[in-house]
């Protein structure tokens, strides 16, 4: 994730903290000046750091800190607060038109920020929320843009509105919002054309779509991984066209993250998402103070939660739950979990985002593709295998390792080990007795 680098200097900042009993302002000082240092070195705005450093220290070397029997633990706790307030405190919705009138949504940047394909994921979580979007192709330069928004807008199952590119993008918006009103869509996204520097031709083109179109947000999409820049960029469109909010993209890649950390207090406009992947669900509702614990290492369990309810077939579980009980937990099941994994992101994602293991597993090595190798053991046993692994003898065994391109020992050694899973989470399900599903605990979808 962006903010591993980050994480880590500051993680270690707060060890130092943690193991001192008592706190002098020297200790704050020294501590800070590093915290210093780590946010620089992350891009972030070198005013927004100067700011952010001042507040912290003005709290953290008060009475109720110094004489606190855990001054580090109260310090740490001032930093994250001061990081959410950076960041923009509480989380900002995308606001809709009230009843039937038409949301129109005007998406802009730079080119290369991931734009049409944003566009097209947003589309797809208005669709998710119960709204009728269209998307409207309002990039008639960049070639195969109309073609790429299509192409994401059907991945999405959202209709897009396009006229080709030989008319100017203000009549392409126009009538999209005519084909809006007469076929009942509700929420109208213009895609429009990105440049691959701020120019004026570009911005006169959105003021134009502006002066003629009622739009009710405009938002702007921002790559994370250009840093500082990513924080020009934002601050230049907010005083050229007006911004409602910024969506940054490629927050996954190897990138400082300074931009998250700065965009809020240089434009005074809210992060919308976060772009922290491909898939449509990796398009993450932007939560300040999610964020601010992750960056400080100390988990997102919140953020966790989301992604496997995002994927929770309730029926599914009460099923799994059952044959758990009665010890008939079989191979498919087994499949079925480890493909929830794999749609939240994987084992070194999840373990991320668990309190207190941030930091702790840079050093573990998590082998992700080892879930490819237990699945393309499982394809290869047929469906009766499968559901009876008591049926697997080692002709069976030889003919499933063939099958899946690995020696009989990988097969045994999964075998064994489902089975010890099994005995485990027999043993588990006895002594909950289903009194936390009763009292309604949220379980993640697997077993592990």
């Amino acid at each position: 994730m962006a903010f591993d680098s980050l994480s880590e200097k500051l993680q270690n900042v707060f060890k130092n903290l943690r193991g001192k009993g008592r706190l002098s302002e020297a200790d704050v000082a020294t501590a800070l000046k590093e915290v210093k240092m780590a946010l620089l070195e992350a891009d972030v705005n070198f005013k927004v750091v100067k700011n952010f450093i001042k507040s912290v220290q003005e709290r953290a070397v008060g009475q109720d800190v110094m004489s606190s029997l855990t001054p580090g633990q109260m310090v740490i706790k001032i930093v994250n607060e001061e990081m959410v307030n950076l960041m923009g405190s509480e989380t900002t919705e995308i606001s809709f038109k009230p009843g039937n009138e038409i949301t129109v949504i005007m998406m802009c940047g730079l080119q290369g920020a991931g734009k049409t394909t944003t566009t097209a994921k947003l589309a797809g979580k208005f669709k998710s929320k119960g709204k009728k979007p269209l998307l409207a192709a309002c990039d008639i330069y960049r070639p195969a843009a109309i073609e790429q928004l299509q192409i994401n807008g059907d991945k999405q199952g959202v209709p897009v509105f396009s006229m080709g590119d030989k008319h100017k993008p203000v009549n392409i918006a126009k009538a999209a919002i005519e084909h809006a009103i007469k076929n009942n869509y509700n929420v109208v996204i213009l895609d429009t054309a990105g440049r691959l520097h701020i120019d004026e031709d570009m911005m006169n083109e959105l003021i134009e779509i502006k002066e003629n179109v009622s739009v009710h947000q405009t938002i702007l999409i921002v790559d994370s991984m250009t840093g500082q820049d990513a924080v020009n960029v934002a601050e230049n469109f907010s005083n050229k066209i007006g911004i409602d909010g910024v969506i940054l993209t490629k927050l996954d890649g190897d990138t400082r993250g300074g931009a998250a950390l700065s965009i809020r207090a240089v434009t005074g406009k809210p992060i919308l998402y976060v772009g922290m992947g491909e898939k449509l669900s990796d398009l993450e509702q932007f939560y300040p103070d999610r964020m601010a614990s992750r960056i400080l290492g100390m988990g997102d369990i919140l953020t966790l939660i989301d992604k496997a309810q995002a994927d929770f077939d309730e029926d599914k579980a009460r099923q799994l739950e059952k044959k758990i009980k009665k010890a008939e937990f079989d191979f498919n099941d087994f499949l079925d979990q480890m493909q929830q994994i794999k749609k939240m992101g994987g084992i070194g994602d999840i373990l991320k985002m668990m309190p207190g293991m941030g930091g702790g597993i840079k050093d573990v090595d998590i082998d992700e593709n080892a879930l490819s190798g237990v699945e393309a053991i499982i394809y290869s046993m047929t469906n009766a295998e499968r559901s009876n692994p008591d049926i697997l003898n080692p002709s069976r065994k030889k003919r499933i390792a063939k099958g899946a391109g690995v020696d009989i020992s990988e097969v045994n050694k999964l075998v064994k080990q489902f089975e010890q899973m099994k005995k485990m989470m027999k043993q588990f399900s006895g002594m909950m007795g289903g009194k936390a599903a009763k009292r309604g605990k949220f379980k993640l979808p697997f077993g592990f």
